[in-house]
């Protein structure tokens, strides 16, 4: 099953959203677990210790009133006494109301019943006093001391109980803290990188297609159309693949009814251009006839124009025969400078004829390479030529030759008007053209730039050129020696 990019998106936003829900849930069940104890504490054993304190001390009370009524009589000490034995009752109460376990409860119930029998004890000696009967007043002080003592007992051991309780309570709380603090640190350690991979596995299986369908435009964009680009998934850029090669497939179609088109044309003109060419010679020597001064300046202009047309037809069926593989170059060892100095020569009417300074620089040691005398020497025709095309009247073109990391390198300056930077990248580009400026408004054919790249990488050379507007350009290529 090949997922598409919904899918995978939707699968890891949702494991993602688990492994966060999951870790977010357990910390939610130990908070709620915190929360429980905590409140256990503050609620029912701070509320116990606080009873349990007035409980002491109304019995205390109880105790001080008791003997000293029994031994002044007094009414208002029996209404203290009275008083603090309400106050335990409702203490009590109160305890047994909020204790939670059965422990605490049975110290509860332990205490009332020994504080009941230390009640019943004073209630009997007041019979005795009422009655004026006498009685064993030292069994019943003894006894009432057993029982406020076990009373006292229960409370030491009841508070002994709760102090434990809260401890354990709070060594809970702390060992669960350490379990959480290591639990989460585990599901942090387990649960970011898992999320990590997931969005890389998910990014990756998405920017590889995708880095490869824009290598596959960089190809194209260059003029390779390959239809080889093989993207199975995601579905949606598998499409995307498949109608890439299918435009690839087309266009390598066009290229080659292009270049078909254009090697038919050229053929099928340069034979009347060249009858057009002989003919316009012929009436130029004489040939049927003197021609007059006017006749033969547009016989000139004529042969000039079939020259022309000639070289462009000749640059077209070149192009086509060097971009079909079909160009067969022959390679010999020998100096550039001699090719130099004829293509300088041949421009040297034309930059004569605008005022340009056309010169030449060499460096101490020129290296000797490995090149196709023909082809190179239409390299340097070009480059000079366009230079000094588009240079203004009185400016300076220079030929500069030297060596660079090992290779034979050239480099044609002009002071020219220079290329903007959006037309740096496809001037080597078949039939692309720097529109025309203020400084030269002539038109070419385009080709010629094509056919020095063409000629330069099939030497196993790079060419390039270096411009800003306004401040010349530098057409740069390097051979291996």
């Amino acid at each position: 099953m090949k997922w598409s990019i919904f899918s995978r998106l939707i699968t890891g936003y949702l494991a993602i959203f688990v492994l966060v829900t999951a870790a977010g849930l357990y910390t939610v069940m130990q908070m709620r677990h915190f929360n429980t104890v905590t409140r256990t504490i503050l609620d029912v054993d701070n509320v116990i210790v606080d009873y349990e304190k007035k409980i002491g001390d109304s019995l205390l009370s109880q105790i001080r009133y008791e003997r000293k009524y029994l031994i002044i009589k007094d009414k208002a000490l029996y209404v203290q006494f009275t008083s603090a034995r309400n106050d335990f009752t409702r203490y009590t109460e109160a305890i047994l109301s909020v204790a939670n376990t059965p422990q605490m409860q049975a110290f509860i119930r332990s205490i009332t019943a020994h504080h009941g029998r230390y009640q019943d004890l004073f209630a009997r000696e007041l019979e005795y006093l009422a009655a004026g009967e006498p009685y064993e007043q030292e069994r019943f002080r003894q006894e009432k001391r057993k029982a406020v003592e076990a009373a006292l007992e229960e409370m030491k051991k009841m508070r002994a109980y709760y102090q434990q309780d809260s401890y354990d309570k709070i060594l809970m709380l702390r060992q669960r803290s350490e379990q959480a603090r290591t639990m989460g640190i585990t599901i942090a350690a387990v649960t970011l990188p898992l999320a990590v991979l997931i969005a890389f596995s998910i990014t990756r299986s998405i920017t590889r297609p995708l880095s490869l369908v824009i290598a596959k435009t960089r190809e194209i964009e260059g003029g390779v159309l390959k239809d080889d680009l093989s993207i199975s998934s995601p579905p949606e850029l598998g499409e995307l693949a498949k109608a890439f090669n299918a435009m690839c497939s087309k266009l390598k179609r066009v290229d080659t009814m292009k270049s078909d088109f254009f090697s038919c044309m050229s053929h099928e003109l340069r034979t009347p251009l060249t009858s057009i060419k002989e003919g316009t010679n012929l009436l130029l020597e004489g040939v049927g006839g003197e021609a007059s001064g006017k006749q033969r300046k547009l016989l000139t202009i004529i042969s000039q124009e079939s020259d022309r047309m000639i070289g462009m037809v000749n640059s077209v069926m070149d192009l086509s025969k060097m971009e079909a593989g079909m160009m067969d170059l022959t390679y010999t060892t020998e100096d550039i400078r001699p090719l130099i100095v004829q293509a300088v020569k041949e421009a040297g009417l034309l930059a004569e004829a605008k005022g340009i300074g056309l010169h030449t620089e060499e460096s101490t040691a020129i290296p000797v390479a490995r090149l196709d005398r023909e082809r190179i020497l239409r390299v340097l025709r070009n480059l000079i030529g366009n230079a000094v095309k588009f240079t203004q009247h009185g400016g300076k073109v220079t030929i500069s030759t030297g060596s660079v990391t090992g290779n034979l390198m050239v480099v044609v300056t002009d002071t020219g008007p220079g290329i903007a930077k959006e037309y740096l990248g496809s001037i080597f580009d078949k039939f692309q053209q720097v529109p025309p400026t203020d400084a030269y408004q002539g038109k070419g054919s385009g080709l010629g730039l094509a056919l020095v790249k063409h000629i330069i990488t099939a030497h196993g050379g790079k060419v390039w050129v270096e411009s800003e507007p306004g401040k010349g350009s530098s057409f740069i290529f390097t051979l291996p020696v």
